[in-house]
């Protein structure tokens, strides 16, 4: 190759320089006709990709100025850190030293900004694995994490990246983040409030000074962003009770020499209170302007308020959009008088175009068939649109409990302004669970139980659970289908089949067997969005034996009174010591046996309006049964069983929770006069129940004889058991996971004769409950009190349970 010995050209070493300063060079040569283009030095880059960049083609005349356009548009490309220009006859001769490759980003340290967070953030900067490596980029990422960290509140951060070079022209990026600690607010001062104290301004505010909370709320942590959405707060606090000139004059926000403590002052004019001249409704309402016109909360003579007025305009909103109006709008118009300190004002309504529903997608069901989604929605296709039925289609759609998350878009149509698709988004969730119980008791040994449930059966949304339990105190099988949409119309059918040989002694009750079979057969029929009414039917068979010395007295009593003694059993013969070949006399045991044929019937009436299934945030869940041994069974009874549950907002993290459970039942025909077939008692205790006791062990108890040492449970037929949970905003970064702080009070009673208030259990304590990976948690720690001598306290409760 012959190399025309020339110094660099000045003009092409200042276009290098201006191409992000990175060496260039290309030779001083005559003008000459491009025969042919060669590129070398070419690693990952294919030539194809020069070409395409490459401002010069054969057949062009090649000079100074060509070169310097060339190299300029090679440095463009960000994929060189030096490129050079030389010829061999009339060929053009490109030498390239590419920049090398990211290989792998690494982050090490961070804790406050997630990984995914910041390796977005660091591929709109353009450095990503697998582009070009810039060491401006690098700059630029330890600028932009450090101001990132700084809007958090953290001045000390540190941000030290490190390249590694590897072979191929490759490297490897570590940023090593020493986030350090969040500056604390020590004191914040408002200025110019004549009105209000700081106390009252400041309610509801993120940012606050340092409290014996600010190590779960973190509100101490000084953030720009908290900061800007409290002084918004401050603007709308004023405006709403009519300060129509207030404004934050300035902010001052000031740190220590360490870096550790904030200083905020604001100072403001609050301005003279504004009241309301006229308010009235303009432009195309729609519905009857007398009908709108009612939705306006502000009238005239009231003080002016920001936040009635937005009410207002929501509500119209709200109102047109439920008859198809989707992008309707209202716009006040404020005329003010300072001179009167008044304003009037003019609602316009724009309703835009009427809207339908073309179609509705379902996206994110990759087990859930359509159907069971479809037949949850409110809002239909070809019909007009509707928010009130959008919104309340995503309430059902959680209420299932198949879902994380289930999110509504409504995009319009391409090319049509009357149109729209309602989108529903939904990740799933594990919907099936493996329970697996594991114990041991002293009189069984060791105690194992296995559940299998599946809520959504193969995407069909019924419901089939099998438990199986075998252990040395008892066996147990279980099964039971659920169809929520039996029929079209919502009409649902459930089949229960059980049978089971039960110690009821080793449950923490009395010592007695069942030996139980039942068939049930279950229908429900919804009459309103909220509100089910059902009925169940079925038959069983129970085989009680008692045992005496062993069994209360009262239990065995019971039996006797209502369906006659029993032969004891098993018979021993004793055989006479001097006379062998005298009969041996027979002496029966201490069993009995006594078997209880039933039909049962139950009614019941259920409410569900919670906004959840798993985090229910406001809403309420009730139901009332009555059930009944219908008349001919062995034993004749009814139960009666009522149970709430309602969820409150109390601010935009904190939820109260009232609970009740209230149950009775008396005896009827052939047992009247009695109370409950102890079988069939309430017992209270336990987990789900009154917490900080143990299971069952509330309520009355008995002594099987003289000589026993155990006070056995024998429960009652009246259960009275109530309670109230705060339930707080999560430290973990999840919706599935709960805590909260409890009430509980509860007890169980014979009948209803021996109620009294003074016997009423009640415990306090703080409570997790975790839909994890593994299944559901619930862990609680009670401390118990209201109590008495002889109860069976255990503070530290917990449940769990395996999704598969």
């Amino acid at each position: 190759m012959t190399r025309i010995a020339a110094p660099r050209l000045l003009s092409l070493a200042l276009a290098s320089a201006l191409a992000v300063a990175q060496p260039a060079s290309a030779q001083q040569f005559e003008p000459f006709t491009v025969a042919d283009i060669r590129v070398e030095g070419l690693q990952r880059i294919t030539a194809g990709t020069v070409f395409s960049y490459l401002p010069v083609e054969r057949g062009d005349l090649m000079d100074r100025n060509r070169a310097g356009v060339a190299i300029r548009a090679l440095f463009r490309t960000g994929f060189f850190n030096d490129v050079r220009l030389d010829r061999q006859g009339d060929i053009l001769v490109i030498t390239v030293e590419e920049r090398p490759a990211i290989n792998k980003i690494t982050l090490v340290g961070n804790k406050d900004i997630k990984t995914d967070d910041l390796m977005r953030g660091l591929r709109d900067i353009g450095l990503a694995e697998g582009e070009t490596f810039d060491r401006l980029n690098l700059e630029r990422v330890t600028q932009e994490l450090t101001r990132q960290y700084n809007n958090r509140g953290k001045y000390n951060v540190s941000i030290r990246p490190s390249v590694t070079q590897l072979d191929r022209n490759r490297v490897d990026i570590t940023i090593d983040i020493k986030e350090g600690k969040a500056a604390r607010i020590r004191h914040i001062n408002i200025v110019g409030n004549r009105n209000f104290e700081q106390d009252e301004i400041r309610k509801g505010w993120e940012s606050n000074t340092s409290n014996w909370l600010s190590w779960y709320r973190r509100d101490d942590q000084y953030s720009r962003e908290k900061l800007s959405g409290d002084l918004e707060k401050l603007n709308s606090f004023y405006l709403d009770r009519g300060y129509v000139d207030f404004n934050v004059e300035s902010t001052q926000v000031s740190i220590s020499p360490d870096n550790r403590d904030m200083f905020i002052v604001a100072n403001i004019t609050e301005g003279e209170v504004y009241t309301v001249s006229s308010i009235e409704v303009t432009g195309e309402t729609i519905l009857p302007h007398e009908e709108i016109s009612k939705l306006v909360f502000l009238q005239p003579g009231m003080t002016f308020s920001r936040g009635l007025i937005e009410f207002s305009s929501d509500a119209i909103v709200n109102v047109l959009s439920n008859i198809g109006y989707a992008f309707a709008r209202v716009t006040p118009i404020p005329e003010v008088d300072r001179e009167n300190r008044t304003i009037a004002i003019r609602m316009f309504v724009e309703p835009g175009q009427r809207v339908q529903v073309r179609r509705i997608v379902f996206r994110g069901n990759n087990r859930t068939s359509d159907e069971v989604l479809r037949r949850e929605m409110r809002q239909f296709e070809s019909s007009w649109y509707s928010q009130a039925a959008i919104d309340r289609s995503k309430v059902r759609l959680q209420r299932l409990g198949f879902f994380e998350t289930v999110d509504i878009e409504t995009p319009e149509v391409p090319g049509t302004a009357d149109q729209v698709d309602v989108v529903v988004n939904v990740k799933e969730r594990q919907s099936g669970q493996l329970s697996f119980g594991l114990g041991y008791s002293q009189l069984a040994g060791l105690i194992t139980s296995v559940q299998l449930s599946q809520d959504n059966f193969l995407g069909t949304g019924n419901r089939i659970a099998v438990a199986v339990q075998n252990n040395a105190y008892s066996r147990r099988f279980d099964f039971s289908y659920f169809d929520p949409y039996f029929t079209d119309e919502g009409i649902s059918v459930g089949y229960n089949v059980r049978y089971s040989e039960f110690n009821r002694g080793d449950f923490n009750v009395a010592q007695f067997t069942t030996d139980n079979g039942a068939v049930q057969a279950v229908f429900g029929l919804p009459i309103t969005e909220t509100d089910s009414v059902g009925l169940s039917i079925g038959i069983d068979r129970n085989d009680i034996t008692t045992v005496d010395g062993l069994t209360p007295p009262s239990l065995i009593q019971y039996m006797v009174d209502t369906m006659g003694d029993r032969a004891r059993f098993p018979v021993f013969c004793l055989a006479d010591e001097e006379d062998p070949d005298a009969p041996c006399v027979e002496t029966p045991g201490n069993n009995r046996k006594w078997r209880v044929n039933a039909w049962r019937s139950e009614l019941f009436w259920s409410r569900d309006s919670r906004n959840h299934f798993f985090v229910p945030t406001r809403g309420t869940v009730q139901r009332l049964g009555a059930e009944i041994a219908l008349p001919g069974s062995d034993l004749e009874y009814w139960k009666l069983s009522y149970q709430y549950s309602r969820y409150w907002p109390i601010s935009r993290a904190l939820v109260l929770n009232t609970n009740a459970d209230i149950g009775w039942g008396r005896g009827y025909g052939n047992t009247k006069g009695f109370d409950l077939p102890f079988f069939e008692n309430f017992y209270a205790g336990g987990t789900r129940s009154v917490r900080g006791f143990e299971d069952n062990t509330l309520g009355p108890c008995e002594f099987a004889s003289p000589l026993s040492t155990r006070c056995q449970s024998i429960g009652g037929s009246f259960k009275t058991v109530g309670g109230v949970e705060l339930i707080f905003p999560t430290l973990f970064d999840t919706d599935a996971a709960r805590v909260s702080a409890f009430l509980d009070v509860g007890n169980v009673f014979r009948n209803t004769r021996e109620f009294d208030s003074g016997d009423l259990r009640a415990s306090v304590g703080m409570a997790l409950q975790w839909q994890a990976p593994i299944g559901p948690i619930i862990i609680s720690y009670a401390y118990p009190i209201r109590k008495k001598d002889g109860d069976r306290l255990e503070r530290l409760q917990f449940t769990f349970g395996t999704v598969f």
